[in-house]
């Protein structure tokens, strides 16, 4: 005879029955509250979103993009005519000696979170970008930087070049003081011929016959918008990093952000140099000449939302927190302008009021400018727009966002 253990079994009724009383006595778990992951678009897929869904106002977004077609540059699209027009007007030896393309019409993008909610004009039409190409170089010398290719911005650039015509580059009393930050700040003061372009040729001060015989300003405490300092600056950098720049911003920033393959980086017919046995070209840092990087402005923002996302795209580092938080500084000489081509909205007196004093936009001559604004999660490319009417339309983008009702 088995002993009873005195133990009830539990049929299938019972434990449905226990396990909803012991429900009903326990105070109910609140989900937790789900944050939406960061949307990154695969290289050939860009999610859009309605205005409505990125809370704004389809109205009002409609009257700033219907503002900016209106206020396309009304310059020639042939512009080789135009640098002739322009530039040439003021400047000797202004002969473009880079390729020189006819631009399209006005076009632009804007991203909110990521997602496309606005697109108008040709947005995957290649042009010609001018100074936004400054910034293209100056995050490659980031790269370089967070290799530890250069070790410190402040280190002076002479000690990194190897003999011959590069070391000649930083000889002399008053080039061998430039150091890397000097360059990205265009801060130098660099003094010489580069490409058969004169420094003193970009932009003149002063008289003609004073010209050629420019005074000297202590690297550092002067700044001047100047296209052959930067090109300088991208010849330092191939002999450091010893590969051609296009190649490194392929591989380290393009590919992984899924950009197209259609943007190209132009150097000068006189620009090759021998490198380790290879002939490679310099760069340049714009348009001014000719040359730089022609790219769409789909490709321009995919550039500026990686900047919004500090650098990171998915799960890698592209550009380092610290070399983006260096780039955002201001300089002593120039409280608006950071490394090449930053142009910050925090000084005494914003460039773009509407703006917020966070922001930050990549300009080049056109215009063409990419805007980076962290405070709406906010990435605006537009191009060819006439400069002075930017304001005015990115304060009614931001004027458009709809207010978060508690």
């Amino acid at each position: 005879m088995k002993r009873s253990t005195g133990r009830r079994l539990l049929t299938g009724a019972s434990i449905v029955l226990l396990l909803s009383t012991l429900s009903a006595t326990q105070t109910p778990r609140q989900p937790a509250s789900a944050v939406p992951a960061t949307y990154y678009p695969e290289r050939f897929d860009w999610r859009k979103q309605t205005p409505e869904q990125a809370r704004m106002d389809a109205a009002k977004l409609d009257a700033a993009i219907e503002f900016a077609v209106a206020s396309e540059n009304t310059a020639t699209k042939d512009l080789a005519v135009n640098l002739a027009e322009t530039f040439g007007r003021n400047e000797p030896f202004d002969t473009p000696i880079g390729p020189v393309k006819p631009r399209g019409a006005l076009n632009g993008i804007i991203l909110k979170n990521g997602y496309v909610v606005a697109e108008w004009g040709d947005t995957t039409r290649v042009d010609m970008t001018f100074s936004v190409t400054k910034s293209f170089l100056s995050t490659v010398v980031g790269l370089m930087w967070q290799k530890g290719l250069i070790r410190d911005v402040t280190d002076l650039v002479k000690d990194y070049m190897p003999p011959g015509d590069p070391a000649a580059l930083f000889e002399g009393e008053h080039n061998s003081k430039i150091t890397w930050e000097h360059l990205l700040r265009q801060t130098s003061d660099w003094q010489g011929t580069l490409w058969g372009k004169p420094d003193w040729a970009d932009r003149p001060e002063g008289q003609p016959r004073e010209w050629a015989n420019r005074k000297l300003r202590e690297p550092g405490t002067f700044y001047k918008y100047n296209d052959v300092c930067v090109n300088v600056l991208a010849l330092a950098a191939l002999h450091v990093v010893r590969r051609p720049l296009p190649e490194v911003l392929r591989d380290e920033v393009m590919e992984p952000i899924g950009a197209s393959s259609t943007w190209r980086w132009h150097g000068y017919e006189n620009s090759w140099i021998d490198l380790d046995g290879r002939r490679v070209q310099s760069m340049t840092g714009g348009g001014h000449w000719g040359g730089g990087l022609f790219i769409s402005a789909r490709d321009m923002a995919r550039f500026g939302y990686l900047f919004l996302r500090n650098g990171k795209w998915k799960d890698r580092q592209i550009v380092s927190q610290k070399w983006i938080d260096m780039a955002r500084s201001p300089g002593p000489a120039n409280q608006g302008y950071g490394y090449m081509n930053w142009f910050l909205n925090s000084s005494a007196k914003p460039a773009f009021p509407s703006a917020p004093p966070s922001a930050v936009t990549f300009q080049g001559n056109g215009s063409n400018i990419i805007y980076i604004d962290w405070q709406n999660d906010l990435v605006v490319v537009v191009r060819w727009i006439n400069q002075g009417a930017f304001d005015k339309f990115i304060g009614q983008v931001v004027g458009s966002f709809v207010p978060a009702t508690r």
